[in-house]
């Protein structure tokens, strides 16, 4: 697969302890995912130093655990595969942003927050999304927005994701949970469908189109994972 030659040292670390709860591993089972893709346990034991030097790791003796940050990503990843919707009542979030002067860090960091809460951008400082999760609006965005609830005159979902793009690759990620042999090929995949999963909108049901694969792709993700983790746990620990 191409995915797997492509795979460093530092994503298959921190695939492995974003789908483990808690994600706290020792650095034997981190070799160990590692050498499933060929990766020699030397050149994964310095990507944990480095990633503990950078924040991303913390280290207690011989276990590694994700850091806040990092933690944070593992709650949205969670909430992608059960996430916590509401009864639409046809309304929309919009967020405009009315900051001035934000330096370029900022405004990317802005940027990936307002994707992680599933907001996409009508144009340039405007954001907006059905107003169908159940959710708080964090610091970073209150203080560099104007938020409004309001309807459009015209749907804009169209404009806003490409829902046709992501049922699609939904489809193939199905077919690949079904034929997934061997733990590396599992790992890839499943790394594969949670990333797939952030990137879902979360629509309520009026705007998707039919045959929306999303709830689909989480139970057999569901079923895939509950046993994938049975057989990588137990080679971990022989």
């Amino acid at each position: 697969m191409e995915e797997r030659n492509n795979l460093s040292a530092r994503s298959a670390v921190l695939s492995a302890l974003l789908g483990s709860h808690p994600p706290r591993l020792p650095a034997r089972h981190l070799v160990r995912i590692g050498a499933l893709f060929g990766i020699a346990e030397g050149t994964v034991r310095v990507a944990l130093s480095r990633m503990v030097a950078a924040g991303d790791l913390l280290q207690d003796d011989r276990f590694y655990t994700l850091s806040e940050r990092l933690v944070e990503r593992q709650a949205r990843q969670d909430e992608s595969r059960d996430p916590h919707t509401r009864p639409w009542d046809g309304t929309w979030e919009v967020a405009v942003v009315t900051a001035e002067r934000r330096a370029p860090a900022d405004r990317a960091a802005f940027r990936a927050t307002m994707t992680a809460l599933r907001l996409a951008e009508l144009r340039e400082g405007t954001w907006m999304r059905p107003a169908n999760l159940v959710r708080a609006w964090p610091e970073a965005v209150t203080a560099q927005c104007t938020l409004i609830d309001g309807r459009p005159h015209a749907d804009p979902t169209a404009l806003l994701w490409d829902l046709d793009g992501w049922a699609a690759e939904a489809h193939r990620l199905e077919r690949s949970l079904e034929r997934a042999g061997g733990l590396a090929e599992g790992f890839l995949v499943s790394a594969a469908v949670l990333r797939h999963l952030l990137a879902d909108p979360l629509l309520p049901d009026e705007l998707l189109p039919a045959g929306w694969p999303g709830a689909e792709l989480r139970a057999r993700y569901d079923d895939f994972d509950r046993h994938y983790r049975e057989v990588l746990y137990r080679h971990l620990r022989d």
